[in-house]
C-alpha cells in the first residue's frame, strides 16, 4: 500500500540530485554513451520502484558493475550487443526469482551488512572530496580503490590538493555547512523550510554562487568540466536519437552469453545486499521480499536493455539517501525516476549549470550519516565476534571494491559463527574426579577434537556425566568418539554415565548402552 505524502514528494528530489551525477559518472567509467546512465535511472525508478516490494529501495545503474560492464563493452565491440546481453541478463534474474534464489541474502550477517552500510559512507566521503574542491580526474559514483585515471582513493585525495579551485571549495564548504544546519531541531520547527530538502537548498545556492561569479566576475566562475554535463537534445528528434537498441543477431555469440550470466549473478548479489541494507536503514524496519526484487530487477534490466540503458541494481547510496530524506514508501523511487525523465526531457540546460562540488557535498554528508562514530561505537561494544567482521568488511571493500569486500567479511563472519557455535555446544567442568561434559544445542564433527582431546585427559579413577539432554543433534562422527572412548575407559577405571533427552533412549544415540553403568 503507497502512502501518498508530501515527505515522499520531497525525498525523491533528494534522490533525483543523487542519482544524476551518479548516471552520469557511471556510464562514463564503464565507456558507454552517458545517456544510457540516464535510461538506467528512470527504468531503476518507474520500472523497478513499481514492481518491487521493497519501500525504500532505490535502483540504477551500479559502480560495482562499472569494470564489468567496461570489459563487456570493450569485448563485445557493438554496443548494441552488450545491449542484447542486459536483457538475457534480466532473463536470468527472473529465473532467479522464480526458483527462490532470493534466499541466499538471508545468510548475510548483520555485522558484514552494516560493514558494508559504514564502508559506503566512508567510500562516498573519501571519493567524493576531490570533487568538492574542484579535482574531477574520477568519475563520479566510483566505488573501487584502484581508479581508472591510475589513482587510488588515497592518492586521488593527496592529487586533488594540488588542483584546488577557490570557488569549487567555497561552493562545497557552504553546502556541507548548510546540510548540517538544516539538520538542526530548530530549524526543522519553522514549517515552511520542513517543506523544502536540504539538498534542494544546496543546488539553488550552490548554482546561484556560480551565476553570479559569471556576471560579476567570470575569471573566478567554474568552468564547463566542474558543472553537471546532461545530453541536451534540441527537439524530439534528437532526443529520439539518444536510444540505441539491442541486436538479436548476437545471439550466437558466446561472449554475450557469458557476459549475460556474469551481469545477472553479480546485479542480483548487489541487489540482495542492497535490499538487506536498506531494511536496516528503515526506521519501521519492514522486510523486503527478496525474489520478488529478482523479479522486479530482472524486468527492469529487461526494459533498460531494450531503451539501451546500463544494467542496474538496488544502490545503497540512493537509498540511504531515500531514507535520510525521510522517504515513507516507494512512491519516492517512483517519482524519482519521473523526475528525472521529466529533467532530462525539459530542462537539461538548467541541470547543466548545477556545479558538482554542491552534488559532491550532498554525497558526502550522505556518507556522513552512513558512518557515525556511534555505529562503530556499538558494534565495539557488542563483542570482537561482531566488531573484528564489521571492521573487516569495511578495510576490505575500501582497499577493493564492494563485491570482494562483502566476500571477505562473510567469511571472517562465519569464522566467528561458527567459532561461537563451536564454544558453546560442548560445555566441560570438573570438580576434582568428577567430569560433566555437556552437550548443547547442535553439536557438528568441528567440535570432535575438543571433545576427543577432553575425554582422552580425563584421569585415572574419574566419574563421567556425558549429558546429551539437551543436544538438538549430535553428529555421527562425535558419537562415534564418545563410543571410543566408553569402550576403553575402563582401562583407566573411569566410571561413565550418559544422560540423554527423555523422548531419546541411550540406545537411539550410543552404541554401548550396557557398558554405561559397568565402568
Amino acid at each position: 500500500m503507497i502512502h501518498h505524502g508530501a515527505a515522499d514528494f520531497s525525498a525523491a528530489l533528494v534522490v533525483l540530485l543523487v542519482a544524476l551525477p551518479l548516471c552520469l559518472g557511471i556510464a562514463l567509467g564503464s565507456g558507454a554513451p552517458l545517456f544510457a546512465g540516464i535510461i538506467a535511472g528512470i527504468v531503476g525508478g518507474v520500472v523497478v520502484g513499481f514492481l518491487s516490494g521493497s519501500q525504500l529501495s532505490v535502483s540504477g545503474p551500479a559502480a560495482g558493475l562499472t569494470t564489468i560492464v567496461a570489459a563487456a563493452i570493450l569485448k563485445l565491440q557493438v554496443y548494441e550487443a552488450f545491449l542484447l546481453a542486459v536483457i538475457m541478463a534480466g532473463c536470468i534474474q527472473l529465473v532467479f526469482g522464480y526458483i527462490k534464489a532470493g534466499i541466499i541474502g538471508d545468510f548475510i550477517p548483520n555485522s558484514v551488512i552494516k560493514g558494508m552500510l559504514a564502508a559506503i559512507g566512508l567510500i562516498l566521503i573519501l571519493k567524493q572530496f576531490p570533487h568538492l574542491i574542484g579535482y574531477d580526474a574520477d568519475f563520479s559514483g566510483d566505488e573501487s580503490f584502484e581508479q581508472p585515471d591510475r589513482d587510488n582513493t588515497f592518492t586521488g585525495i593527496a592529487a586533488a590538493l594540488n588542483y584546488i579551485s577557490p570557488t569549487a571549495s567555497i561552493i562545497g564548504l557552504v553546502s556541507i555547512l548548510l546540510l548540517f544546519i538544516w539538520e538542526q531541531s530548530w530549524l526543522k520547527k519553522i514549517k515552511w523550510l520542513s517543506f523544502m530538502p536540504g539538498p534542494l537548498v544546496v543546488v539553488l545556492i550552490g548554482t546561484g554562487i556560480n551565476e553570479y561569479l559569471k556576471t560579476a566576475m567570470p575569471a573566478t566562475a567554474l568552468e564547463l568540466k566542474h558543472l553537471v554535463s546532461l545530453p541536451v537534445a534540441n527537439n524530439l528528434k534528437d532526443f529520439a536519437g539518444f536510444f540505441r537498441f539491442p541486436d538479436f543477431n548476437h545471439l550466437g555469440n558466446i561472449n554475450v552469453w557469458i557476459t549475460a550470466f556474469t551481469l545477472a549473478v553479480v546485479a542480483s548479489l548487489e541487489t540482495l545486499l542492497g535490499i538487506e541494507a536498506v531494511d536496516k536503514l528503515d526506521p519501521l524496519k519492514r522486510v523486503s521480499p527478496p525474489n520478488r526484487e529478482l523479479k522486479a530487477q530482472g524486468i527492469g534490466n529487461i526494459v533498460s536493455g531494450f531503451l539501451g540503458g546500463l544494467p542496474l541494481t538496488s544502490v545503497v547510496v540512493r537509498s540511504s539517501a531515500n531514507v535520510n530524506a525521510g522517504a515513507k514508501s516507494k512512491l519516492s523511487a517512483i517519482l524519482h525516476g519521473v523526475y528525472l525523465l521529466l529533467c532530462v526531457l525539459l530542462i537539461p540546460f538548467m541541470l547543466n549549470k548545477i556545479p558538482l562540488a554542491a552534488l559532491a557535498a550532498i554525497l558526502i554528508f550522505t556518507g556522513y550519516k552512513l558512518a557515525k562514530f556511534s555505529l562503530f561505537k556499538s558494534f565495539y561494544q557488542k563483542g570482537w565476534d561482531q566488531f573484528v567482521p564489521f571492521v573487516v568488511t569495511i578495510t576490505a571493500i575500501l582497499l577493493t571494491d564492494l563485491l570482494k569486500g562483502i566476500i571477505v567479511g562473510i567469511v571472517v563472519g562465519l569464522f566467528y559463527m561458527i567459532r561461537s557455535n563451536f564454544r558453546s555446544s560442548v560445555f566441560v567442568v570438573h570438580d576434582e574426579n568428577k567430569f560433566l561434559f555437556r552437550l548443547r544445542k547442535d553439536v557438528s564433527f568441528l567440535n570432535k577434537p575438543a571433545i576427543k582431546q577432553k575425554l582422552e585427559a580425563v584421569p585415572e579413577k574419574a566419574y563421567v556425566l556425558i549429558d546429551a539432554a539437551r543436544a538438538d543433534f549430535i553428529d555421527k562422527d562425535v558419537i562415534e568418539e564418545i563410543n571410543n572412548f566408553m569402550k576403553h575407559a575402563y582401562l583407566k577405571n573411569i566410571y561413565v554415565e550418559i544422560k540423554t533427552n527423555p523422548f531419546k533412549t541411550a540406545q537411539q544415540l550410543f552404541d554401548q548402552p550396557k557398558n554405561i553403568f559397568e565402568l
